[in-house]
């Protein structure tokens, strides 16, 4: 009996392995520099690739990317979107899968997502263990 997962169910070991293949593949490939855009080839150091994940059928994958000084990411995914052949080429020669995923650039908000709940956190006023209230 085939289980069928939900479109929110956790990727399977298989995608996480292929993702984080082809995380380092394209990181390697953004340290080479092999690109036709200028942007991109003055910037590519500065591209962190945080994670890939992969569609259920390994055809597509998403690439979860920010820039270190965040600066041009809206031109840096433009051009990273529009270099893709590039990329599939090095991910096609670094798997051994039966197609290879075409990847879609996208921004990664993880990290201002997470700041933004730290703050929040530090916002949250905790009384005392005597249940007094600083303000008293």
């Amino acid at each position: 009996m085939k289980h069928h997962r939900s479109k929110n169910s956790e990727p399977s070991q298989r995608q996480r392995r292929v993702g984080e293949q082809i995380r380092h593949i394209i990181s390697d490939t953004l340290q080479r520099g092999h690109f036709d855009s200028e942007l991109l080839l003055n910037k590519s150091n500065t591209i962190i690739v945080s994670e890939v994940r992969p569609s259920p059928d390994l055809k597509h994958a998403r690439a979860y990317v920010m820039s270190l000084n965040g600066e041009n990411l809206d031109e840096l995914l433009l051009d990273l979107n529009e270099n893709s052949h590039v990329f599939q080429k090095d991910i096609s020669r670094g798997t051994n899968l039966k197609f290879t995923p075409r990847v879609k650039f996208v921004t990664d908000t993880s990290f201002d997502e997470a700041q933004h709940i730290e703050s929040l956190l530090r916002g949250i006023h905790i009384p005392d263990e005597n249940g007094d209230s600083e303000e008293e």
